[in-house]
């Protein structure tokens, strides 16, 4: 498991929902990509409404429903190794806007495996 505390790099990818890499999700293909280098996480956000360098207004509104919404992936790891993957995104996004900001990491605690058998009780979380 990756251990990440204190100065960190967010990286934050801005593209359509309709792009694709080899006919899959464009922003399936970062994740993965993300998760193969070993980068600490990786989310994916579905945007309401939105514009970008085409200038054309995208958004979830009944009236104008638009099937190419704005969709954010947003990555969090070291310095070092969020530039050491911006190459991976140089060759993938060839539309859309990659961002990259200084951040702190507070807490990054992953999920702890289950005993077999054990449940969780609703209200109750390991510490």
């Amino acid at each position: 498991m990756t251990r990440l505390t204190g100065s960190a790099l967010r990286v934050t990818v801005l593209v359509g929902e309709n792009d694709t890499w080899h006919r899959k999700p464009l922003y399936t293909e970062i994740v993965h990509r993300a998760h193969a280098a070993g980068l600490a996480g990786a989310s994916v956000f579905r945007g309401i409404e939105g514009f970008g360098a085409s200038s054309l207004i995208h958004t979830t509104r009944l009236l104008s429903l638009s099937e190419d919404l704005p969709v954010a992936v947003v990555i969090v790891d070291t310095e070092e190794r969020v530039r050491a993957f911006l190459p991976q995104l140089d060759e993938l996004v060839t539309e859309g806007l990659v961002v990259l900001d200084p951040c702190e990491v507070i807490r990054y605690v992953g999920r702890e495996e289950k005993n077999q058998g054990e449940k969780d009780t609703p209200g109750k979380r390991p510490l």
